[in-house]
């Protein structure tokens, strides 16, 4: 396969054809903050925004995780527009996010917790939505409990049911701000064709899923 020839940073990369921005700088060291994309996840998809870079010739900021690398390009991962946008970002769904973060099941371990680190987010200024517990949160399964006010909409659950483990219980409902990761129908988790895999705990990057105790 043909190589690609471009530089991020400065730098001087060559990787495949072919290969995004996120997977270039990787190969490279170069770290490039994300929420949606997994290694095992061929299609990413792309929903985070979080990865966001700066490409010359480019009208608007790129996502790194899906736009594939060009001869010659030219990229910049830490300006100060990308810096930022991903603040932003990250401060938003901070925003619309349950501040349970003491006694969560993922404390310590929640990936929004590091990318909100790793951009030097230090407060959130917006006011957060809170949602009633009742009806959002899912216990019907006998191993997994789904919380729908802690998804932050990355679909990597929708990815590795799908692409991995092949039998797509999760999918994107509704659109814009209504939009949410259901089971068919909206039905509990238990009414499902789930078998309780659990491949859709391990790739959450929050506690949206975890299993039952």
């Amino acid at each position: 396969m043909s190589t690609v020839k471009l530089t991020i940073d400065n730098r001087q990369v060559e990787v495949q054809a072919g290969a995004t921005i996120l997977e270039a700088a990787r190969s490279v060291g170069i770290k490039i903050p994300t929420l949606c994309a997994w290694t095992e996840i061929k299609h990413t998809p792309g929903a985070c925004r979080v990865c966001m870079t700066e490409v010359e010739g480019q009208r608007s900021l790129i996502g790194a995780c899906v736009f594939p690398v060009s001869e010659g390009m030219v990229v910049h991962t830490n300006t100060e527009k990308v810096r930022q946008a991903r603040k932003m970002v990250v401060e938003l769904l901070l925003a619309n996010h349950p501040q349970e973060c003491n006694y969560c099941v993922r404390n310590g371990s929640c990936e929004l917790q590091k990318v909100a680190e790793f951009v030097g987010l230090k407060e959130v200024r917006f006011d957060y939505t809170h949602f009633p517990k009742e009806g959002m949160i899912d216990h019907s399964s006998p191993s997994i409990v789904r919380d729908s006010r802690k998804c932050i909409e990355c679909h990597r659950c929708v990815a590795v049911c799908d692409q991995i483990q092949t039998v797509s219980v999760l999918t994107p409902a509704h659109r814009g701000s209504d939009v949410k990761v259901v089971p068919a129908f909206d039905l509990p988790l238990i009414e499902s064709n789930c078998i309780a895999c659990g491949q859709c705990i391990m790739v959450c990057p929050v506690g949206a899923l975890y299993e039952k105790d």
